[in-house]
């Protein structure tokens, strides 16, 4: 009679021990490759330029990619590892929000492979590796822009006393698609392929936009009901001035390939839209800047210590560095040219004060 060995069915070890220090690596962590890749572009896209500015850009801009590579790895290990926890991260309204960063720094750093990496790779292979990093970034910020709110209306439960600047970051992917898809314009087939990306990208402009319009007065009457943000928060307010910017640059930039993908009228009105659309709305960029600026003074007054929102503070400033560089371009004014100027130096300011405090921050992290 033979005899059947059965050995026992052992369980699949459980994840929750592997790779610990993963286990919050939160997709927030993507705001620092954002806040790196736009001093790139920005320093790049100046209307001044001084003797080494455009090596130091492409410094930066490397090390946008490397931190890009960096926090991509990781965050795939948290999924891999931490699925309860990433679960956990998409139904909590406070940061389900970030996974547009993820959108926006794969664009941001494509964008500046373009701007001044090709410098260093060379234009064919700068084009293949923005048309991945536009294409994957495009698709997870169209997804992000709808699955969030979806979450936020279905799943989040919140009260109107939550709401932050935070919840604009997936709203504003796909603007940041719509400014930097102009860069692979010149790099398509003459035609139809050219139009079609030109069109699509006042698509997601449109997108944006709208939705952005949803959303700000539902964060403005927070501030008016309910008071000044948590400190650690403040920054966040800074957020406001992603869409505005990023808008500004995007009917720029859009405008500066229109001539290259549509044909007359259209290309003429474009370029008036850029000028009449960006110079209001760079104007209310600065109201904004003022009131963000003035609570956050308040908010180091009574004590705001490092907090990743620090970020905030980067990203969104960039965009109106390039969305004044672009009307200083359409209108030929020195008045934009200077005030591209003096952002780009804010943000300077703002990036070396929060990259030195995540730097001594990471043992801890």
């Amino acid at each position: 009679m033979a005899t059947t060995l059965v050995r026992p069915v052992t369980e699949p070890a459980p994840t929750a021990h592997k790779a610990p220090a993963l286990r919050h690596f939160g997709p927030n962590w993507y705001a620092p490759v954002m806040g790196t890749a736009i001093i790139a572009n920005a320093g790049a896209t100046l209307p001044y330029q001084l003797p080494g500015q455009r090596v130091a850009c492409q410094l930066v801009w490397a090390l946008s990619a490397l931190a890009l590579a960096a926090v991509l790895t990781a965050r795939a290990g948290h999924w891999l590892h931490h699925r309860d926890q990433a679960r956990a991260h998409l139904l909590d309204p406070a940061v389900a929000p970030f996974y547009g960063c993820l959108a926006m720094a794969l664009l941001a750093v494509g964008g500046g492979t373009l701007i001044v990496g090709k410098d260093l790779i060379g234009t064919d292979a700068a084009v293949a590796v923005d048309a991945v990093l536009y294409t994957a970034g495009t698709a997870i910020g169209l997804t992000a822009a709808v699955a969030v709110p979806y979450l936020m209306v279905v799943r989040h439960r919140i009260e109107p006393r939550q709401a932050t600047p935070v919840w604009l970051l997936p709203l504003v992917a796909p603007m940041v698609s719509a400014a930097l898809g102009p860069l692979l314009i010149p790099h398509l087939p003459a035609g139809q392929p050219r139009e079609a990306l030109l069109l699509a990208c006042y698509a997601m402009f449109g997108i944006s936009l709208l939705a952005t319009l949803l959303m700000l007065p539902l964060i403005f009457g927070r501030l008016i009901l309910g008071g000044p943000l948590p400190l650690a928060l403040t920054p966040t307010l800074f957020l406001v001035l992603g869409p505005l910017g990023q808008s500004t640059t995007a009917v720029n930039q859009l405008a500066d390939a229109a001539p290259q993908a549509i044909g007359a009228p259209y290309a003429d009105a474009l370029g008036a839209f850029a000028v009449v659309y960006g110079v209001p709305v760079m104007g209310f960029a600065l109201l904004w800047l003022a009131l963000a600026g003035a609570l956050l003074v308040r908010a180091a007054r009574d004590g705001m210590g490092f907090a990743m929102t620090w970020w905030a503070l980067t990203f969104p400033v960039g965009t109106c560095v390039t969305g004044a560089a672009g009307l200083a371009r359409h209108t030929g004014l020195t008045a934009f040219s200077w005030l591209a100027a003096a952002l780009f130096l804010a943000l300077l300011t703002a990036w070396l004060l929060t990259a030195t405090h995540t730097t001594r921050s990471l043992p801890r992290a």
